[in-house]
């Protein structure tokens, strides 16, 4: 009978919360379409100029930082001009084709272009097949296209613009990469007094920073650990206090070159463990099997890894998987805004971000100070350009590449691999873990109890240190 009656609630709960939900974002999808049209006013007055959006017709696509819109048999990729060098990068159609009731009148048309592979550039782009083994793709590119790029800005162009938009935060902490001339991230350093003897690697998650690392497992580092490990914490591309450009589109060649720009080649690392927590897992995955044999254990924090059904197309799967467009639990409704709505989340970044400095003040008052300060240092320090372009396209842009990625782990890469997961966790399902798992055997999966996706490091950080120490030491075949 209670098993009964708890059945109907269940029953009852989710047909009330699907209705609810069908309301809601049915009246945001409204709201956006609204939004769009402020910010393009806004923009046109403040910045002088009108700044095409993904709500944008196809003959937008050319924008002003020199990028064009590319369909080549159904992927989508951006060919980018600097000074001479053309590149391919590849971004999730999730960017502009988002289905909705209002789907027609918001999403942007991608615009094929038909080559004909003379009197043309080819450029090559690297593709991860099933086998887990890395090949080139060559396309061939029009002149004309190079010539567009070329005249929409002037012959060459600048990788990254220092200026920030109206809409984001101009303080210090904020702008602090444009006083320097290196192009490179912020990296949080740890070195022993005496040689190191090996080097590890901390990815943070999706809006956070390198101080979710060096606030919990640096300060608890055994006395043999500090003095063993040369350990490089990053603030990726676009948050914390790393470069924040207005021209990136934040794709997965991006994210990947910075890293090694920043911490790889200055510091000679040849071979390194890598942590990594959420979002950070993705780049972690496709770091080790760019570095096969550099990596010398791999330890994942609630990987989101969903496997894509035989049919459904990749990225669209997995932008419902992460962001159901439901108001319960609140943190599905938190994704749901920032992955489905870009003006809405842009809004949501000019409230918060550009004034994170008072929004901190205040969280500090109303909880006397009991507020982790590093995280809203993560999560209110970054722009909405960069939120909204990694999200797309590394979380949902890399959906079909991750099954490579992982079978490249499992058999190209012989080193150990730990993977943590809360139990609690609302925004990254524990099948994820177990996911990655049964596509590498040999990985460990350990879920905690009652912990969900930032307390499974927050709160237990001297646990999870003595944990990592220990993965490290054991290691040791390399």
């Amino acid at each position: 009978m209670g098993g009964t009656c708890r059945s109907v609630l269940m029953l009852t709960g989710r047909v009330i919360n699907d209705s609810v939900s069908f309301i809601v974002f049915s009246f945001l999808d409204l709201f956006d379409v609204l939004l769009c049209l402020v910010y393009r006013v806004a923009d046109f007055f403040i910045e002088a100029e009108w700044r095409a959006c993904y709500c944008s017709s196809s003959n937008e696509a050319i924008t002003s930082c020199g990028k064009i819109l590319v369909s080549e048999k159904g992927e989508s990729k951006i060919v980018c001009l600097s000074s001479s060098k053309l590149q391919l990068e590849e971004i999730s159609d999730t960017l502009y084709s988002r289905p909705s009731l209002l789907s027609e009148v918001s999403k942007s048309t991608v615009k094929k272009l038909k080559t004909d592979g003379t009197n043309g550039v080819v450029l090559s782009s690297e593709k991860v097949n099933k086998k887990g083994t890395v090949r080139s793709n060559t396309f061939s590119v029009n002149s004309t296209v190079v010539e567009m790029l070329q005249g929409k800005i002037g012959g060459g162009q600048q990788s990254h613009i220092p200026i920030p938009r109206w809409s984001d935060c101009d303080c210090k902490f904020c702008t602090c990469w444009t006083s320097s001339s290196k192009e490179t991230l912020f990296v949080k350093t740890r070195v022993p007094r005496g040689s190191a003897r090996e080097d590890v690697l901390f990815i943070h998650g999706f809006i956070s920073s390198s101080a979710f690392w060096t606030e919990t497992v640096f300060p608890n580092l055994s006395n043999a650990a500090r003095s063993t490990y040369r350990l490089f914490a990053i603030d990726l591309l676009g948050f914390g206090r790393s470069p924040k450009p207005t021209d990136s589109m934040y794709t997965l060649r991006e994210h990947l070159d910075m890293i090694e720009r920043s911490v790889l080649e200055p510091h000679k690392v040849k071979s390194f463990h890598i942590v990594a927590h959420s979002l950070g897992c993705i780049l972690a995955l496709a770091l080790a099997v760019k570095h096969p044999g550099s990596v010398k254990s791999l330890t994942l924090l609630a990987p989101p890894y969903y496997p894509v059904p035989k049919g459904e197309q990749a990225t669209q799967y997995v932008m419902r998987r992460v962001a159901p467009r439901r108001v319960w639990p609140l943190i599905a409704f938190g994704a749901s805004l920032a992955c489905w709505y870009e003006h809405i989340s842009r809004t949501i970044c000019l409230v918060i971000c550009k004034n994170h400095r008072l929004v901190e003040f205040l969280i500090k008052l109303v909880t006397r100070n009991r507020f982790r300060t590093f995280l809203l240092e993560g999560f209110f320090c970054h722009t909405h350009n960069a939120a909204w372009h990694t999200l797309h396209n590394i979380i949902c842009g890399t959906a079909a590449k991750l099954d490579a990625y992982l079978t490249a782990v499992r058999d190209r890469l012989n080193c150990d691999v730990h993977i943590f997961h809360g139990k609690d966790d609302e925004l990254i399902p524990v099948e994820c873990s177990y996911n990655v798992q049964a596509k590498i055997p040999r990985a460990r999966v350990k879920v905690i109890e009652k912990k969900d996706h930032i307390t499974i490091v927050v709160g237990r950080q001297k646990a999870f240190t003595r944990e990592l120490e220990e993965i490290w030491k054991n290691s040791s075949r390399y």
